[in-house]
């Protein structure tokens, strides 16, 4: 499908009309070929499929760790709870040592596990694709882990939590 870049919206009309959509706050976190640490906060995170379980993260081709997605085989998607607002703070900043101070686990593959988050996926790499500025990384789900509470959201630019 081609579209003309004459009827497109502007930069600014998207991303005002995308900031209208609320969304659940996740960390993604990987492990490249080298045993190197990632991990950021991705608002464009989807399931993809129930079955088989499949997942996708959009990661911006500017990332500090886009070119780690490639070379890594497994990935960890962390939906934040409302009590982890610093997580996505922290995750989404570019400063070195993001995982400095923080405890966490690693998976059979190595990769970072957070420590309680509402849910945690664990993905194997099954397709990457390119999609505009970002890349399109889709993960098979091969363990899941859950807990209570309530999630994390982003809307309009600010955090915002259920009101109940």
């Amino acid at each position: 499908m081609t579209t003309e870049s004459s009827t497109l919206v502007s930069a600014t009309e998207y991303r005002a009309a995308l900031s209208r959509f609320a969304s659940g706050v996740t960390v993604v976190t990987s492990r490249d070929a080298l045993g190197t640490d990632y991990g950021m906060t991705v608002s464009a995170f989807s399931s993809l499929s129930l079955s088989p379980p499949l997942v996708l993260v959009c990661i911006n081709q500017t990332a500090s760790w886009h070119a780690a997605i490639g070379d890594s085989s497994h990935f960890v998607v962390h939906v934040l709870s409302d009590a982890q607002e610093e997580y996505s703070r922290r995750f989404a900043s570019e400063r070195a040592g993001r995982f400095v101070g923080v405890p966490y686990t690693r998976t059979e593959s190595g990769v970072i596990v957070l420590p309680d988050t509402l849910t945690t996926l664990e993905c194997r790499i099954t397709a990457r694709h390119e999609g505009g500025d970002h890349t399109i990384v889709v993960g098979a789900v091969e363990h899941v882990q859950l807990a209570e509470g309530d999630p994390l959201l982003y809307c309009r630019g600010a955090y915002a939590r259920l009101s109940r």
